[in-house]
């Protein structure tokens, strides 16, 4: 265990997690947001391979893997990704554990806590349409510092599929 909340327990992952981040990017593909983020592959060798290399990554500072379990359930997960000036924050929520306040509880408790080991400045990136998320990193000091036009997919011709993206930005030191 890393970190505790009166909920919730933050640890890094683990190897093990496989399958329920597998669960949690499946539920993400189905979701409409989904249009607004890289595709995920659930193939079961391609997931236990990125999962046991975050696990991994997650030993050092520069790429930070976090799982958020309820009881022994993971339920989401963090990332934090060293970028020039700040470490890049990625997150996913399985649907079912969405609009319990289970993220923002866990990313406080995680903001509270990186500055213990050196990152000082978060930065993250969601569709401007995407209001959940918008409105998530907003209620946790997130600031929107621009916008850029971004493309995960292409329509049946071939061309891109082209949304605002917004960039925020959040000071921890």
């Amino acid at each position: 265990m890393l970190l505790k909340t009166n909920r919730l327990t933050i640890r890094h992952i683990e190897p093990g997690d496989w399958k329920n981040i597998k669960k949690i990017w499946q539920d993400f593909n189905n979701s409409p947001f989904s249009q607004y983020d890289m595709p995920h592959n659930t193939d079961d060798e391609d997931v236990k391979n990125r999962i046991s290399k975050w696990a991994n990554a997650s030993k050092g500072f520069e790429h930070i893997f976090f799982a958020v379990c309820l009881e022994e359930i993971v339920i989401g997960f963090f990332s934090f990704n060293i970028r020039e000036d700040s470490h890049e924050l990625g997150y996913c929520f399985s649907s079912a554990y969405q609009g319990e306040g289970y993220a923002k509880e866990s990313l406080k408790a995680l903001i509270e806590y990186l500055p213990e080991i050196g990152i000082k400045k978060l930065s993250a990136g969601t569709a401007i349409n995407n209001v959940p998320s918008v409105s998530f990193l907003k209620s946790l000091g997130f600031v929107l510092t621009g916008t850029e036009k971004v493309s995960f997919y292409k329509n049946e011709e071939g061309n891109d599929i082209v949304f605002e993206g917004g960039k925020f930005e959040l000071n921890i030191e």
